[in-house]
């Protein structure tokens, strides 16, 4: 290939990754500014709603004690349905002996049991289990209309106020709102692994930092956004949706939730071309635990990725719904497209410095006149629209979410923000080998309570 042929490449490659870069760029600020704009919204009556906490749950005697406790606590008028899908360990004994008391067992925690071969087929499936169990109790003379579901996981605290969010005028007090997704927390965020020292120690706990800030942060801002499009998506832990909604779309057999590793935005999908609305508040929030392993976290995001490119067969359905407008469509559509324009965005970005590289060794006197005759404007240009999208993140969140420190902490979280969603780049790679490969089961993602017995130890970083 000659110099010419080399420059060419070099300016193609240059104009697309600036114009995919400034595409995003503009997005990004277009849902900045509704968020930090926002403003608290009034609540409702608790006691008006009937609420059903489903929460799944494989090999969790270490946390499904604690939250039971929890949530019977905080939420006495609420049934408790915990999904054993048929655990290895003790899950199902420690629910047990929390349903007995002196004067009986809690008729309010429920206990349904699941066996293989028909049982770990996915979180889709064990909150179907729940669905058809909750059907079941109810009977024929309840208003599903009027009662309301909660997917929380085995370690998942909402918050004290989030029934009294959800049932205000603007989402379940409109006859219209099918779902509502509450805003998530990491609940050990500034808490150190277990047992963790030394780099280690700070490794992890940055690796949590970040999983706050992206979920209260860029999600949250994200899901603010939709408001406007129509088009909030589901989560998997803090989903609240109507008994009625469900019934719409869960079909003869029962199944509102369907078979992807993103069984959420799955069930979103389903609502919003039925016909139903769905809502968002950052109001209120879910805590549950991050992780503090980089290998655990990439088979996380990993399965989130594959989740993702499983639902890009939805894609015409979402753009042929009548239910839907063409912005809540193309928004929709670009979410779906996210894990294959990283795939693309990993071989893109990376041209123009290989090209530089291979012209630098052949003539580094060219490369020399091309930079200093103007060129360093583009690295600065492509530097700060590559990275601002990111860092902008951090400053962000300590104003509105965590503000320790001075606003330079905030700068310092952006910037290793930055380098954390380049992990994305790899999930996506790896999400795609498995869907090739055919493989769309997945194990449990272990908690970190399996990891270390040591004491937990409090640390700012």
């Amino acid at each position: 290939m000659t110099l010419t042929s080399l420059d060419a490449l070099l300016g193609f490659t240059q104009a697309l990754a600036i114009a995919m870069s400034m595409a995003f760029v503009t997005y990004v600020f277009l849902i900045i500014v509704p968020f930090v704009r926002r403003s608290p919204a009034p609540t409702g009556v608790v006691v008006e709603w009937d609420w059903h906490l489903i929460i799944p749950c494989r090999d969790e005697e270490l946390v499904i004690g604690g939250t039971i406790e929890y949530l019977r606590t905080t939420f006495p008028m609420a049934h408790l349905w915990v999904i054993d899908d048929d655990s290895d360990d003790s899950t199902a004994q420690v629910v047990e002996e929390l349903r007995q008391s002196e004067t009986g067992p809690d008729d309010h925690v429920h206990l349904v049991r699941r066996r293989r071969p028909d049982a770990r087929l996915g979180k889709g499936e064990a909150l179907n289990s729940g669905y058809r169990a909750i059907k079941a109790w109810l009977g024929q003379d309840a208003d599903p209309s009027r009662v309301i579901v909660v997917v929380v996981d085995a370690d998942g605290r909402p918050a004290a106020n989030c029934f009294a969010v959800c049932a205000a005028d603007h989402l379940f007090g409109d006859a219209e709102v099918g779902a509502v997704q509450i805003d998530v927390r990491m609940s050990n965020r500034g808490v150190a692994e277990r047992g963790s020292s030394g780099i280690r120690r700070w490794r992890g706990a940055l690796l949590v930092r970040m999983q706050d800030l992206e979920f209260r942060a860029a999600i949250a801002a994200i899901q603010y956004s939709r408001k406007f499009t129509g088009t909030i998506s589901m989560g998997g832990n803090g989903q609240f949706t109507r008994m009625s909604a469900l019934d719409s779309i869960a079909g003869e057999e029962g199944r509102p939730w369907g078979g992807c590793l993103l069984e959420d935005f799955e069930l979103g999908v389903h609502l919003l071309t039925a016909g139903w609305r769905t809502g968002f508040s950052n109001d209120t929030y879910v805590d549950q635990e991050a992780l503090y392993s980089l290998r655990r976290f990439l088979a996380q995001r990993t399965r989130w990725s594959q989740g993702t490119m499983q639902c890009s067969r939805y894609a015409r359905r979402i753009w042929d719904s009548e239910h839907l407008r063409t912005v809540g469509a193309a928004e929709m559509i670009y979410y779906l497209a996210q894990p294959w324009m990283q795939l693309v965005g990993s071989i893109v970005y990376p041209i123009p410095m290989v090209i530089l590289a291979i012209t630098t060794i052949r003539a580094p006197h060219v490369t020399w006149d091309w930079f200093t005759g103007g060129a360093w404007m583009f690295f600065a240009i492509y530097g700060t629209i590559g990275l601002l999208p990111f860092v902008i993140w951090g400053p962000i969140y300590w104003f509105h979410c965590e503000r320790k420190g001075s606003v330079l902490r905030g700068l310092g979280w952006g910037l290793a923000y930055a380098l954390y969603i380049y992990t994305f780049y790899i999930t996506s790679w790896r999400a795609l080998v498995r869907l090739v490969r055919g493989r769309n089961g997945w194990a449990k993602t272990r908690r970190n309570a399996h990891q270390s017995p040591a004491e937990t130890a409090a640390v700012e970083h």
